[in-house]
């Protein structure tokens, strides 16, 4: 068994060096929008490599299993992000090596690591956020807990998005945290009992404002907003950041607010990203794009089924009306490390977005596999109360 791990521990080093030396695989050139008035950008990476790897040494004793657990053996990837203090702290997605070897078949868990710069983190030894023997155990085991959204509650509590994942169905989990350390769950986001009670469903992206330099969960009409899901886009509302109610255009039947687009980076489906940003000009909401397959009419600069970063607007005093969508991807998998990996086709899929340093630093999953970071300059007006 020591043997087994110690060949992963190299197989990793040896691909980390080899990322920092290879020249980017891309086949392809995909010129960027333009920034518009509205838009976040344009990112840039501020190194080329990733910025949190698997550990294969680190151990974990397991609640359900009662045995210790290599918990981010695998992969890390997708990852949340939040200022809190002087730091920047990201809550990842971490793979350990059981299941079957196949994407979405080990079991998830949540590490969490700190940085005073936004690039090279600390991070700790065990998860924080992960399945036990809870309210929950049923939604998250074995599969895990997966793709987390995070956000700053008005009162200063964080508000964690994740999908709870149990290898048969998905849904949107809730939890909230004093700490980042210590959670409650409070279960799925559209309710355990009712009309979307059965409904398979992941991805959140909160509506936040900039407040002192924080993004911070914003009331538009005294209430908060979510935008939700992958394929069809749609929109929820909550008074209490906790307990969620889809838009409906008839009852049982949300509202649906981004749809793919044909022969765009978009064009197999969208996905939200972080959490949404709402500013003077309106709600940004950077979200994923998948291209679609090979004989769906894909992207042609893209290869088939790649994830890339979009941003679209929607208007401040009506979250669900759209008024605008870039054409072309934000970012896009580019380098070795996001083309090669558990997921092949390729991924730059934000989930973590925040002001730090008077600049935007967006998280991302590569491939499936690592966390990566691109950062892109802010405006003056956002960046007066900022750390």
């Amino acid at each position: 068994m020591a043997l087994r791990y110690h060949g992963i521990a190299q197989f990793i080093g040896k691909a980390i060096a080899l990322m920092g030396f290879c020249a980017t695989l891309a086949t392809s050139v995909v010129a960027q929008d333009s920034p518009s008035r509205w838009a976040i950008g344009p990112f840039t990476r501020p190194v080329d490599q990733p910025i949190i790897v698997p550990r294969p040494e680190s151990k974990f004793q397991d609640p359900i299993q009662h045995t210790p657990v290599h918990w981010e053996a695998l992969h890390t990837f997708n990852p949340a992000a939040v200022v809190r203090g002087d730091k920047v702290m990201v809550l990842y997605r971490a793979e350990d090596d059981s299941g079957a070897m196949q994407i979405g078949m080990h079991t998830s868990r949540l590490g969490l690591a700190e940085s005073s710069d936004g690039i090279h983190f600390s991070r700790l030894p065990e998860p924080v956020f992960y399945p036990a023997e809870d309210s929950q155990k049923s939604r998250e085991w074995p599969g895990g807990v997966e793709d987390p959204r995070i956000v700053e509650a008005p009162d200063g509590t964080y508000v964690l998005a994740y999908t709870q994942w149990n290898r048969e169905t998905y849904t949107i989990g809730i939890s909230t945290s004093p700490d980042l350390i210590h959670w409650t769950k409070h279960g799925p986001a559209l309710g355990e009992t009712g009309t979307y009670a059965s409904l398979a469903y992941k991805s959140a992206s909160i509506v936040t404002k900039l407040d002192q330099g924080r993004l911070v969960a914003a009331r538009i009409h005294n209430k908060f907003w979510m935008y939700w899901g992958e394929v069809q886009v749609r929109v929820a509302t909550s008074t209490d950041l906790i307990h969620w109610t889809p838009v409906e255009t008839t009852p049982g039947k949300p509202l649906v607010v981004l749809e793919h687009r044909p022969r765009h980076f978009d064009s197999g489906f969208p996905e939200v990203g972080p959490p949404a940003i709402l500013t003077s000009r309106g709600i940004v909401l950077l979200y994923n794009g998948k291209n679609a397959e090979a004989a769906k009419d894909p992207y042609p600069a893209l290869g088939a089924g790649a994830y890339s970063v979009g941003q679209a607007l929607f208007d401040q005093d009506h979250p669900s009306r759209l008024l605008e969508r870039l054409d072309r991807p934000s970012l896009y998998p580019e380098k070795s490390y996001e083309r090669t990996g558990q997921y092949a086709a390729g991924t730059t899929f934000g989930e973590g977005l925040v002001l730090f340093h008077r600049n935007w630093f967006l998280y991302y999953g590569t491939a499936d596999s690592f966390v990566g970071v691109a950062t892109a300059p802010a405006p003056r007006s956002e960046t007066a109360n900022s750390r």
